[in-house]
């Protein structure tokens, strides 16, 4: 009997072809498109949205060219409760947050994982590039063999349990050979632009969202100097992160960037170039794939965003949980939020969330 795949659809040429590619491979493959953000007119209308109704047709319609069954499954209280509300949270603590990490790890890897299980499924599939091998009893998570699109940084997260039950075919192919696929078989979204990286926000107005979704205006405060000096003023602490230096309409005569945030005073603090280079940080929120837990230091490359490239570093293990990270080089805009994720080589080790930066 035919090994049972449910694969997420979101209406993409990745997630598509992928579908095309497991039902080639022989397994037993049904589409599901997740619902995850509210029902309002402006995300079911934004085109590049992965929750739009037009996504959910062009889902479909591919769905019924491979001829596999295709359903919408309700994803939306577990998107908000563990997606979006923890999304407005860490913009108001004054840190950025990574809404797709959290969405693969809750979402995708979990709630869909434990549903699709719930129906029959052996295992669920995604369209992302990376590729899942099993050494000994470990299951590993490696880079795809398109470094330009791995994808393996948003997917630290996954639990042994997890990639045992994941699928990944898109994780041995180029973009270009994926679209290339996708025209030859005939799928008219061989050509779709990929959608945007914040699902639930088609305007790219976090700040006007924060303020919609938490019914309460964003207050103003101060741009001050490492010495407290008032600058100027700012419109609300959630427009700034890191390392910024657009949009800051501070008139001081040189460029000056965002160093810090303090969510207590409710100031940003801006200083020079300089100040936004450094070479340790404190994670927490850990997960290793290769072992459990880290018992003793450990020679690495890290990212501490998902487009920077990995630089070599050092993890130490420390109390609660928590690891620190030494680079042997200056690393620009280190931010609190975001996540530093380790590798040796292709292989992904692990990774936490920025809690400290040294």
């Amino acid at each position: 009997m035919n090994k049972k795949v449910v694969i997420g659809m979101s209406g993409g040429v990745d997630s598509s072809v992928a579908a095309y590619l497991l039902k080639k491979q022989g397994y037993e493959v049904t589409g599901i498109m997740m619902r995850l953000a509210p029902d309002v007119k402006e995300y079911e209308e934004c085109e590049t949205s992965c929750c739009s109704l037009s996504a959910v047709d062009d889902a479909r319609k591919v769905a019924d060219t491979l001829e596999i069954p295709f359903y919408v499954m309700n994803f939306k209280e577990e998107f908000n409760n563990d997606v979006i509300k923890y999304f407005v949270s860490e913009y108001m603590k004054g840190r950025t947050p990574n809404p797709c990490i959290a969405c693969n790890k809750h979402i995708k890897f979990d709630s869909f994982l434990r549903k699709s299980k719930a129906i029959g499924a052996d295992y669920v599939a995604t369209g992302h590039y990376a590729r899942i091998e099993k050494v000994g009893d470990r299951y590993l998570l490696k880079k795809a063999a398109d470094t330009k699109k791995d994808q393996s940084y948003v997917l630290y997260g996954l639990t042994q349990e997890q990639l045992a039950h994941t699928l990944m075919p898109c994780s041995k192919y180029s973009k270009e050979e994926i679209r290339e696929i996708a025209l030859k078989i005939g799928l008219k979204v061989y050509n779709k632009k990929d959608s945007q990286e914040i699902c639930f926000i088609p305007d790219n107005d976090h700040g006007k969202f924060i303020e919609k979704y938490t019914g309460e205006k964003l207050k103003e405060g101060n741009f001050v100097d490492k010495n407290g000096n008032v600058l100027g003023r700012h419109k609300g602490i959630v427009y700034y992160t890191i390392g910024q230096r657009k949009g800051l309409n501070l008139a001081l005569g040189r460029p000056v960037f965002v160093v810090d945030i303090n969510p207590y005073s409710n100031e940003v603090v801006i200083g020079d170039e300089k100040d936004i280079f450094k070479t340790e940080l404190i994670a927490s929120k850990l997960n290793f794939i290769p072992f459990d837990n880290l018992n003793e230091e450990m020679e690495v490359e890290a990212k501490i965003r998902y487009s920077s490239k990995p630089c070599k570093a050092k993890i130490i293990p420390l109390e609660k949980g928590k690891v620190k990270v030494e680079f042997e080089e200056k690393q620009r805009a280190i931010t609190r939020g975001q996540s530093v994720v380790f590798y040796k080589g292709d292989l992904v080790i692990g990774g936490g969330i920025i809690e400290k930066i040294l």
